[in-house]
């Protein structure tokens, strides 16, 4: 898909998102940032289309998927069909995030690697990659938790612009959501990121 123009990743206080496979929102910012409101982009990408119209902020906020002071208890913070805003519901910016639908998807092997991109280069305390179980329906199920697989756990990363995990999520087709947990190294910060695949 042509792009209107070229992208330059802006430059406040920002932080990251998971750039392979591309997550939900920094998928539609990157696509659609400088034509959101062109009619074209309800036809080529319903779901971002109807995320802009519920909430621009979310698209020009697309690096602050986290929470802060979970300690490590995710799902008391982020409920069931809440794990794509990261539980930002309550303020809206997010929420179009949770829908399920025809999100575009990046093609992936059973073998395929997550590459979290580091606007600030905070460094990583670790990594957790999860997988949607076979037999998930991303078309129609808001995720929970009990859809996830883990697939991959690293350990600490120094500051980078990129880490990246190699995973592997045999036994499945078809269209499947990657969910990304990056704990940020510079503070109490947890990025929840949803990516959708097809394998």
């Amino acid at each position: 898909m042509a792009i209107a123009s070229p992208w330059a990743p802006p430059t406040a206080s920002a932080h990251g998102s998971v750039e392979d496979p591309l997550s939900r929102v920094y998928g539609c910012m990157l696509r659609w940032e400088y034509n959101w409101q062109d009619p074209i982009v309800e036809e080529q990408d319903p779901m971002c289309w109807a995320a802009w119209q519920a909430n621009p902020n979310a698209m020009w906020g697309w690096s602050g998927l986290y929470r802060e002071g979970t300690g490590g208890d995710f799902q008391a913070y982020i409920p069931d069909n809440q794990l794509c805003s990261a539980g930002h519901v309550w303020n809206s910016e997010f929420a179009a995030m949770d829908t399920p639908g025809p999100w575009l998807t990046t093609e992936v092997a059973e073998d395929f690697t997550v590459d979290v991109y580091d606007l600030a280069r905070h460094g990583a305390d670790y990594l957790q990659v999860y997988v949607t179980e076979q037999g998930y329906d991303a078309q129609t199920d808001a995720l929970d938790w009990d859809d996830l697989e883990l697939v991959a756990e690293t350990g600490r990363y120094e500051p980078s612009d990129h880490y990246t995990v190699d995973v592997s999520a045999p036994g499945r087709s078809g269209h499947h959501v990657v969910y990304t947990i990056w704990k940020a190294s510079h503070h109490d910060q947890i990025y929840f990121m949803c990516s959708d695949v097809t394998f």
